[in-house]
C-alpha cells in the first residue's frame, strides 16, 4: 500500500521562513537553512518552499537561499514562487529543486504547464492553487492570494491535469492557518475530478486532523503543514505513529 506523506511547507519571505493566518498576518519563524535540515532529519518525506511574494512583487526567485536550503535536504524538495518561464523551471531545478510549483505563472500563461511537462516530465510539474470560497463556488486566487481570478477551481484544476500538471496542491484560504482542520469538502471535489496526487494544505492542527483526512479521503496523498510542525506543537515522529495506529500506511524512520 502506497504510505500517505507528511510534507512540511516553508513559507520564505526577504530569507526567512514566515507564517500567517488566512494568508495574512504574517510572522517572522526561522531560517529557511535551519528550518531544512531539521525536517529532513525528522522524519519528512517532503518538503516545499515557497518564496511567497516572488509573484506579487513581480520578481524572480531567491536562488542564493534556495541552494543553500537543498543541499541541506536529503528528501524531494518541491519549489514554488515567481515561476512564470520554462527557465524559471530550468533554474530551480538547478538550484537543487526535485519539483516545481506554479500558481500565478500558470494562470497568466496556462501553456506553461504543458510546455515545462513536456521539457521535464509530468512529475515534475506540481500546480500549486490558492482557493477561496466566493458566492457559493471554489474560487482561485492569484499573486499569493491576493487577486480573484473568477475562475472556478476544480474546471481550472482539471483543465491543467490535462496539459500535464502531475500533482496538485490545493490551498485553502478558508482554512489557512485557523487550525480547525482540512477543508475536506473542497478537497474531495478535487479528488473526484482528478486522477493524479492531490495534496492537502491549510488548516492542520493537530495530529488528529491528519488522521480524518485520510480516513474520510483516502484518495488525498498527502498532507503539508507549516505552523503545527515550525513551532512544535506536532512532532512528524508522533503524528506518523498516530497514523499507523489508525491504520493509515506511513514511513516510520
Amino acid at each position: 500500500m502506497i504510505t500517505k506523506r507528511i510534507i512540511p511547507c516553508l513559507d520564505v519571505k526577504n530569507g526567512r521562513v514566515v507564517k500567517g493566518v488566512n494568508f495574512a498576518g504574517l510572522n517572522d519563524v526561522a531560517s529557511p537553512v535551519e528550518l531544512a535540515k531539521y525536517y529532513s532529519e525528522a522524519g519528512a518525506d517532503e518538503l516545499v518552499f515557497y518564496d511567497i511574494t516572488a509573484s506579487a512583487e513581480g520578481r524572480r526567485l531567491f536562488t542564493d537561499i534556495l541552494t543553500e536550503t537543498a543541499r541541506q535536504v536529503f528528501i524531494p524538495l518541491t519549489v514554488g514562487g515567481g515561476i512564470n518561464t520554462t527557465e524559471d523551471f530550468d533554474r530551480v531545478l538547478k538550484c537543487g529543486a526535485d519539483k516545481v510549483s506554479v500558481n500565478s505563472g500558470a494562470i497568466r500563461n496556462p501553456s506553461l504547464v504543458r510546455d515545462a511537462a513536456r521539457l521535464y516530465g509530468d512529475q515534475c510539474v506540481v500546480l500549486s492553487v490558492d482557493v477561496k470560497r466566493v458566492g457559493g463556488e471554489f474560487r482561485v486566487f492569484a499573486k499569493g492570494g491576493r487577486e480573484d481570478t473568477g475562475m472556478e477551481a476544480v474546471r481550472w484544476i482539471r483543465r491543467c491535469v490535462d496539459m500535464g500538471a502531475g500533482e496538485i496542491v490545493v490551498n485553502s484560504m478558508d482554512t489557512d492557518g485557523v487550525k480547525g482542520g482540512f477543508d475536506l469538502e473542497m478537497l474531495n471535489a478535487v479528488c473526484e475530478a482528478v486522477s493524479v496526487p492531490v495534496i492537502a494544505s491549510g488548516g492542520a492542527g493537530c495530529m488528529e486532523d491528519f488522521v480524518t483526512l485520510f480516513k474520510t479521503l483516502p484518495k488525498v496523498d498527502a498532507g503539508l503543514a507549516a505552523s503545527i510542525f515550525h513551532f512544535g506543537e506536532v512532532r512528524i515522529a508522533d503524528l506518523k505513529r498516530t497514523m499507523a495506529e489508525n491504520g493509515i500506511p506511513a514511513r516510520i524512520v
